[in-house]
């Protein structure tokens, strides 16, 4: 009984021991394992925080970041989540083929919080290896100070042409408040602010926001910054959207071609528009796997078919493409359009 006891403890204690050691390794090797793959998936991202600064109430307050896949697998979100309800996330694409684009939409809700808030958006990737991205969000949404509508939004917008927007600005409070200053970073931007009124403790304005003729081709993603009296907080942004459309438009921008075996082929089409009838003269591709059938026809649409041969060329050492595509139109040399086709050559 005593050399029984005697000899159980210490076979009782090297085992604990050798469980805590194994228990140790399994949880090192995971954390380390996890780590590595949360890093891999950090590198979709070009930035994981945004600070929405101060917005009043009722903004429509968004957040686009963007995730690139920039490897050769598929990448695949599972799911995504945010910590707080003052935060929506919405999602744009769950498979990202390589090179693809997609984004995380991070919604501010100034319409039923007020304060300091902020958020954590995790979302989860499956494939091909399991990570968590954090992302983050935070700002502060004022009470007394209210914006109809909620953001200056000009929609699309044809190069060349303006666009004004009118805004209402409301702020309750102290019976000298007022607007001192509207900044804002882009050139393309003319605000117009109209004579204040009052009533009471309310004090309303009129803002005319203009996007002039010469804004450049593109999504205009920018804010204007409200500078007031108030000393608890002297300004506030509004976010500001407009996509200013190219005269000759094509899509997709970007062309999966996917997984293509050698010796085989694919074929995929380019949809190239206008608002005016006109021809497609040429295309430019230095890959000569590439066969475009160009139409003839003078319209305001045409559909560009196109044949891909699975070819591997003497300089490329891991078989992935990525061509840029030039269709030049009968408006002129000034008016063409862009595309990329990515993929990759397999055995």
């Amino acid at each position: 009984m005593i050399l029984r006891a005697i000899f159980s403890r210490p076979i009782s204690i090297s085992w604990q021991l050798l469980s805590l050691l194994i228990a140790m390794t399994a949880m090192q090797a995971i954390s380390t394992t996890h780590a590595f793959a949360d890093q891999w998936a950090q590198k979709l991202f070009t930035e994981t925080h945004h600070d929405f600064g101060t917005v009043s109430r009722n903004a429509k307050t968004e957040h686009s970041f963007v995730i690139e896949n920039c490897f050769e697998e598929d990448v695949h979100i599972a799911s995504i989540r945010s910590s707080c309800g003052c935060t929506t996330p919405v999602l744009t694409k769950k498979t990202l083929k390589s090179w693809e684009k997609g984004e995380v939409i991070a919604q501010f809700n100034t319409r039923s919080f007020i304060g300091t808030k902020s958020a954590e958006i995790t979302l989860v990737i499956d494939r091909p290896y399991y990570a968590e991205v954090k992302l983050t969000v935070g700002g502060k949404i004022r009470s007394d100070v209210v914006v109809e509508p909620g953001e200056v939004r000009f929609g699309d917008v044809d190069q060349g042409a303006a666009k004004t927007v009118d805004l209402k600005i409301s702020y309750a409070g102290r019976s000298d408040w007022k607007i001192m200053d509207i900044r804002g970073n882009s050139e393309s931007l003319e605000v117009r602010l109209d004579p204040i009124q009052r009533q009471g403790s309310l004090t309303n304005y009129l803002l005319h926001i203009k996007l002039k003729e010469t804004a450049p081709i593109g999504d205009l993603l920018d804010e204007l910054v409200v500078i007031t009296n108030d000393e608890r907080g002297d300004q506030f942004t509004l976010p500001v959207t407009a996509r200013v459309l190219p005269p000759v438009s094509i899509s997709p921008t970007l062309v999966s071609l996917g997984d293509v075996g050698v010796g085989k082929s694919t074929q995929q089409r380019l949809i190239v528009r206008a608002k005016k009838p006109f021809t497609i003269k040429s295309i430019d591709c230095e890959d000569n796997r590439f066969t475009f059938t160009i139409p003839t026809e003078e319209k305001t649409l045409h559909i560009i078919p196109f044949v891909f041969k699975g070819e591997l060329l003497e300089d490329d050492s891991n078989a992935t493409l990525k061509q840029k595509v030039i269709v030049h139109t009968s408006f002129g040399d000034e008016m063409t359009a862009e595309t990329v086709i990515a993929g990759r050559v397999i055995h």
